[in-house]
């Protein structure tokens, strides 16, 4: 892990898109403003985390789950085939 040490005002860059500052010290806070493009996705590591779990929970099936839903949808119905149906009389 790199650790640095900035003022208020100062700032660290992340490649040639991320910039972050140091916005404000308020005791043990840091206010941090950071600069990405759109594409860049930035959020609270608390946060990310909870996304990160519900798309795992998301993508796991529960196949009791399955077996349980399936007879609500009940037997596919048979179309019976349309036409004449009849014979041909000359």
């Amino acid at each position: 892990m790199l650790t640095l040490t900035r003022k208020v005002g100062e700032s660290v860059c992340i490649g040639d898109d991320v910039k972050i500052v140091v916005k404000e010290i308020k005791g043990k806070q840091v206010r941090l403003g950071i600069i990405a493009p759109p594409d860049v996705y930035v959020c609270r590591e608390e946060l990310y985390l909870k996304i990160q779990s519900a798309n795992v929970m998301a993508t796991s099936t529960d196949v009791n789950i399955l077996d349980s839903i399936s007879g609500l949808f009940g037997a596919p119905k048979v179309s019976k085939p349309r036409g004449g149906g009849g014979t041909d009389a000359d």
